[in-house]
């Protein structure tokens, strides 16, 4: 679908676009212009006209009745010719266990459709912005696609675990991605209580990514950080609040940040932010975060994977 001069293509992952859909939404673009997947977390469904997210944070104009609804793709700047929005949309109702399985199979069906684009358009970078749970749906689609597919994954208090994301970067397309985790003290209350939901999965990754390679962490939060980030031109107001699961999407400053990561990928190299907030890698030996993942799942064998 199209609004305005803002170019927004809605999927929900139960009805997946035609290969000429996907060559008709990215036909115009400029040769830089990025294509970003948006990837919603818990609580929403597309088959839902309440809980669609395709009408609230995935569009142009969200529902005027939700303190929560500030529309992605218009703050992302992806207007014109600029870039592609791609609103994911899947079904994350119900229990936290079977939106969690649910990710999981979402997740495969994107792949289909980024391997597909990049098909279609392989020189053309594909990036994907995800909250909460989403982040489970992009890091599953990452293991899945060609390598080069994917450029860069930003992920807002990810719901994931830090085990999924060493197996995600252990692939040919995850070895040349760059991903960003955003994430700070107030989502902490969420991060404990998907920990105790899934007891055996490990550290999520929205506490934070012990030192992986290909991640930066982005604690926003932390008054050094948003100090560091303001040095090299990023302004980004402190937490408004204790405990705020939408705090990476909410905050004022915030999407200044995503757009430069976004559109501007060679003026704000991962080395360059890393060096600025002084963070150094201290790589998770892939072979044991495998080996923590495939036990965490034969002692829970209850727990959707």
């Amino acid at each position: 679908m199209w609004w305005g001069d803002m170019a927004i293509l809605a999927i929900s992952d139960h009805d997946l676009p035609r290969d000429a859909t996907l060559a008709d939404a990215v036909a115009g673009l400029r040769p830089d212009a990025p294509i970003v997947v948006m990837i919603h977390g818990f609580r929403f469904d597309p088959a839902d006209p309440d809980t669609d997210p395709h009408t609230h944070i995935l569009s142009m104009t969200p529902r005027p009745d939700c303190w929560k609804a500030v529309s992605w793709p218009r703050r992302l700047g992806l207007t014109g010719d600029r870039g592609l929005a791609i609103g994911w949309g899947w079904r994350a109702r119900g229990t936290i266990w079977g939106a969690y399985a649910e990710a999981q199979a979402s997740g495969l069906r994107l792949a289909t459709v980024i391997s597909r684009l990049h098909r279609i358009a392989p020189d053309r970078p594909v990036h994907v912005f995800a909250h909460s749970l989403g982040a489970r749906v992009a890091l599953t689609a990452l293991a899945l696609v060609p390598a080069g597919a994917v450029g860069r994954l930003v992920l807002l208090s990810a719901a994931a675990f830090v085990a999924e994301a060493v197996v995600a970067l252990d692939t040919p397309a995850g070895s040349r991605a760059e991903v960003f985790a955003v994430r700070g003290a107030e989502n902490l209350l969420f991060d404990v209580l998907l920990r105790a939901a899934l007891p055996f999965k490990g550290v999520t990754l929205g506490a934070g990514s012990a030192g992986l390679p290909r991640c930066l962490d982005l604690a926003l939060d932390r008054p050094a950080m948003l100090a560091a980030l303001r040095r090299i031109g990023f302004r980004i107001a402190p937490p408004a609040a204790r405990i705020c699961h939408w705090s990476g999407y909410l905050r004022p400053g915030v999407w200044g940040l995503y757009r430069a990561l976004l559109h501007r990928p060679v003026d704000v190299p991962m080395s360059l932010l890393r060096d600025a907030l002084g963070q150094t890698t201290c790589p998770m030996p892939a072979r044991w975060a495998r080996a923590r993942h495939r036990l965490a799942l034969w002692l829970s064998p209850a727990i959707p994977s």
